[in-house]
């Protein structure tokens, strides 16, 4: 750009009214002249005035003068009303308008740039002016106060320069891809690159999970460029702290071996150390009771068999998981919290991503409608590294009514609890006798020989002890005192719970006639190798 100053000798700065600007080659001038070639189109006309004898100003007249005779743009013959464009300011219809488009790359020029997500776009060729949001993420604002004035936002204005200096009066390409409340979003193609990712990775943006599913190319391309801001602390994310900071990275990511499924979002595993540790699965909450009435207060709630689909994400879990070996990757630590009018107290939790044979198991399980996924305020980073994984998976499975998302009528599972009722466990003896060979599920180990199983076929529970043999007993609360525990209690029981602890077993009645208290007496068999008196 060459600029021609007159300078106001009364004055101490130099009063710049007119720009010669030169397209490439540069830095001489003799590329093409921007003001001549609008003249010579006819596209605009010299400026008669004081300083209209100079060689520029020649220049323009003679073009001018040409583009007269040649009756070109302005100087053509008629009204012009042709080349007068019909915008069109509004939409009816924006859900529709944007459905017609069919998620195709539309021509476009960027008038206007709000903030640095949201533009004003010209598309072609039917010159609709829309304002389009960028899908998947947000950047930093310009607040509007009481008085009219705007308060940007830190880094409001740099993220606005960032989009004006790439995209403002250029031709581009827009996919338009969703309508939210009347708003469009898209996203803007140039051919240097795209504008939404280059915003999250120099750090002007953060994603937002609202519109990042409808993000055509590819959720996970906005969590990379975001997460490669973050690691670099730049800008919006100069105070970032990753929730696994603290962490050593042999604490992030191991391998470890389910022992127990304690419900439909956490497991027991165990490390290589021989140690046991708690895994809840990230960003999912097991099915639950919805309301207060729902429930009988003169009974007692057993969450397995009376939440709707509870059972049936347990035993999703325990089928795929029990005694394998899985991936645990750490995605953050959920610090205690203390209890509430409506919300219990927590311990300290730990929250990870598990998978198996490359499958996330979190995401199995909402997919198939047994768990759903948490939704968090937007600057909240305490979630699963696959969150919008996990929302596709809910997404389908309601689109499909699987589990929670079923219309039909939830399962029911009335199981009989006989285990700690003498008379009533007497009764189902000769039942049990004449079944012979059944299949059941070791639901807790009270010891190293006394368990009690889950009889699917039967549905019911039992507590029994393995025949011919009697482990050391445990400590026990006893009314006003605490009994404590034979040697070798706590190994035997943890030797018991790491063979059979929520594995499909098989067992034999016990001789006719033989009982002892409220337990049956039989032999246990796991995976045709037995236990007991074997």
């Amino acid at each position: 750009v060459k600029v021609s100053p007159n300078v106001d000798k009364t004055q101490n700065f130099a009063l710049i009214d007119s720009l010669i600007l030169f397209l490439p080659p540069l830095p001489d001038t003799t590329g093409e002249n921007i003001a001549e070639s609008l003249v010579a189109e006819g596209l605009a006309s010299r400026r008669e005035g004081i300083r209209a004898n100079n060689p520029e100003q020649n220049r323009l007249a003679e073009l001018e003068d040409q583009a007269k005779v040649a009756k070109k743009g302005t100087w053509s013959e008629g009204t012009g009303s042709h080349t007068v464009r019909d915008l069109k300011y509004t939409i009816e219809n924006p859900r529709h308008f944007v459905d017609s488009m069919h998620q195709k790359p539309v021509n476009a020029i960027i008038e206007h740039v709000r903030d640095g997500s949201v533009v004003r776009a010209l598309l072609l060729p039917d010159y609709y002016l829309v304002t389009v949001m960028l899908s998947g993420i947000k950047c930093p604002t310009f607040k509007r106060e009481a008085d009219g004035t705007e308060t940007p936002e830190p880094f409001a204005a740099e993220a606005k320069f960032f989009t004006e200096s790439r995209l403002l009066q250029r031709d581009v390409q827009i996919v338009l891809e969703s309508c939210h409340n009347q708003n469009i979003l898209g996203t803007i193609l140039h051919p240097n690159g795209n504008i939404t990712e280059l915003l999250l990775k120099e750090g002007f943006a953060r994603c937002v999970d609202w519109s990042i599913a409808v993000y055509t190319r590819g959720a996970e391309k906005l969590r990379a460029a975001e997460r490669y801001a973050k690691e670099r602390k730049l800008r919006i994310w100069r105070d970032y702290v990753a929730p696994t900071a603290n962490l050593d990275q042999k604490d992030k990511q191991f391998i470890a071996k389910v022992m127990q499924v304690l419900n439909a979002d956490a497991i027991v595993v165990k490390l290589n150390s021989g140690d046991y540790k708690t895994i809840h699965l990230s960003s999912i909450r097991p099915p639950r009771l919805e309301g207060e009435g729902t429930q009988d207060k003169n009974r007692k709630l057993r969450p397995l068999y009376d939440i709707p689909y509870m059972f049936e994400a347990r035993e999703f879990l325990r089928k795929k998981l029990i005694g394998k070996k899985v991936n645990v990757t750490v995605d953050y630590i959920r610090p205690a919290s203390t209890a509430t009018e409506t919300v219990p107290a927590f311990s300290e939790r730990t929250c990870a991503t598990v998978a198996i044979g490359g499958i996330n198991i979190a995401e199995a399980l909402v997919s198939k409608g047994l768990a759903t996924v948490i939704r968090y305020r937007q600057d909240d980073d305490q979630r699963s590294s696959h969150y919008d994984e996990l929302l596709a998976a809910e997404a389908r499975a309601i689109k499909n009514g699987k589990g929670l998302h079923s219309k039909k009528e939830v399962p029911i599972h009335r199981v009989a609890d006989i285990s700690g009722d003498t008379q009533k466990a007497k009764q189902f003896l000769p039942f049990l006798q004449r079944a012979g060979r059944s299949e059941a599920v070791v639901e807790y180990v009270f010891s190293g020989s006394r368990l009690k199983l889950y009889m699917p076929k039967e549905t019911c529970l039992i507590t029994f002890l393995l025949a011919g043999i009697e482990c050391p007993r445990g400590a026990r609360n006893l009314p006003g005192l605490v009994q404590e525990g034979e040697p070798f209690s706590e190994e035997a029981t943890v030797f018991t719970k790491e063979l059979v602890l929520q594995r499909e077993v098989g067992h034999v009645p016990p001789p006719q006639g033989k009982f002892m208290y409220q337990f049956c007496i039989i032999a246990l068999h796991s995976n045709s190798h037995p236990f007991g008196l074997n």
